[in-house]
Parts: structure tokens; sequence; C-alpha cells
């Protein structure tokens, strides 16, 4: 476990910092659930934007109003997804075909229905990316968290099923990562739009051992386990946090209200 991961939510803040080292190549993938409120800010800092199916929906309808000072037809034009992706059983025509003609380009895969759509998005990013720049591909996600509880969990499964990626669930409220017990984690807080609010869940099996440092109440060889103990409610104290495991674990935090 000498392998260690360092994890910072830079994508959060306005512009990203130059200054701990090459910045990570991120996509962004939009799914099907009211767009949190920074929705532009990750937007502007995405290199991909992917949107699966109903979520062009969100993104055609819901952007002006999250900037109303923008004149809506060039709003629309900018905010062009590259790609929609995903069974088509929701995005409606009209919005597809408005992106078709921008040159979004138009995935059906309505022939697959074992996976979900954030998964169909995951595996064309991965498939797409080369193997020498996945360490520094970091996916964002933005309407993963709320609405219906099994979708959640899908959501939360596909971190599981793409653990070697780095995939972070987002909504306006908190954020949600997978950290591979494969790992130690040095997390970097970016106290000004995230926190105090944190926890550690063991996601797959128990934790017989978790230990970390710079939380309020720390855990020391701790053991975790639905129907035991599990840290949540915990609270950030410092600048950087350490955890290490011998399970996966979910880390997660609370976002603070943001301006755009």
């Amino acid at each position: 476990m000498g392998l260690k991961i360092t994890h910072s939510s830079t994508f959060l803040l306005p512009s990203i910092p130059a200054d701990n080292g090459p910045s990570p190549t991120y996509a962004f993938v939009v799914l099907n659930q009211p767009l949190p409120r920074f929705t532009p800010l990750l937007w502007k800092h995405a290199q991909l934007r992917i949107c699966a199916d109903g979520g062009a929906n969100r993104v055609y309808d819901e952007l002006p109003p999250l900037l109303p000072h923008e004149d809506v037809p060039d709003l629309r034009n900018r905010y062009k997804p590259d790609i929609i992706k995903g069974d088509m059983d929701s995005v409606r025509q009209e919005v597809k075909d408005f992106y078709a003609k921008m040159g979004t380009k138009i995935v059906d895969e309505s022939d697959d229905q074992d996976t979900a759509d954030l998964h169909k998005c995951v595996a064309y990013i991965h498939d797409c990316t080369p193997n020498v720049e996945k360490s520094n591909l970091c996916i964002l996600v933005a309407g993963a968290l709320g609405g219906r509880f099994d979708h959640e969990i899908g959501n939360i499964n596909v971190l599981c099923r793409f653990s070697t990626m780095r995939i972070v669930l987002l909504s306006d409220d908190c954020l949600i990562q997978l950290l591979p017990k494969t790992h130690c984690h040095e997390i970097h807080i970016q106290s000004s739009v995230e926190g105090p609010h944190c926890g550690l869940i063991p996601i797959g099996m128990p934790s017989g051992s978790t230990t970390t440092t710079g939380l309020q109440w720390d855990l020391n060889d701790t053991e975790m386990r639905f129907g035991g103990l599990i840290s949540t409610s915990n609270i950030v104290k410092e600048e950087k946090i350490t955890v290490q495991s011998d399970s996966d674990l979910l880390w997660t935090i609370s976002i603070k209200s943001l301006a755009i």
C-alpha cells in the first residue's frame, strides 16, 4: 500500500492553480437530473463534454436560468455537448436535432439495456483515452446524486466497476469519489468551496483497518462495516487529509454555496 494518490477539488475553483504540477484532464458527464449551480464552471474546465441521454435536455433547458444575463441562443451555441450517448429514451427529439445540427456526435446504444447511461459514458471515455493519458484523467459527473435511490446506487457501482479511473460524482450539496484500497490517499481540501462535513464509507466489503489523519474524529486502525461503525458526519480539521485502508472506501465531502 505504499503507492500514493493525491486528490484535490480544484475543479470547483474559478481557475485551476498551476502550482500543483500538471493539471488533470477533465471529462464532464451530464446525467438526467437537475444541474448543479456550478455546472458552467465544470463545463469550462472540461476538455470533453458528454450528455448521457436526457442530460442533453438538462443542458438545453436549465443552463439559461443558471446564466440569466446571457443571450439564450448564444449560450446554447456555446454550451454544445461533444457527444450525446445512451439508449435515447429520454432526450427530446428537438433537443437531439438541435445539437446534431451543430455537430454534436449522437451515439445511440438502445440495443444495450444491461448497463446504465453513466456506465456507457465512462466506458466510452475509457476506450477513447490513450493509456498514457489515463493517469491524468478525471471524470466529473453532474446529476449522479439525488432523485431515485436505485439510480444513485447504480452510479456508485460505476465507481467500483471502473475503480482504476478517477471519477467524481457531484450534486449541489456534496461530492463522492472512490478511494481504492490499492493506494494511500492524500486529499487536499479546498476550504473555500468544500467541507467541513465529510465521511468515509466502506464499499464492497467491510474494512478491517482504516487509518486517517486530519479529521476531527480520526480513525486509527479502525474496523468499519455496515451494521457497525461507519465514519459519517465527520469534520475536516486540516487542509490535508490522509487515508489508508484495507478496503475500498467512498470519500464524501459537502460543497459550499458557490458563485458561478
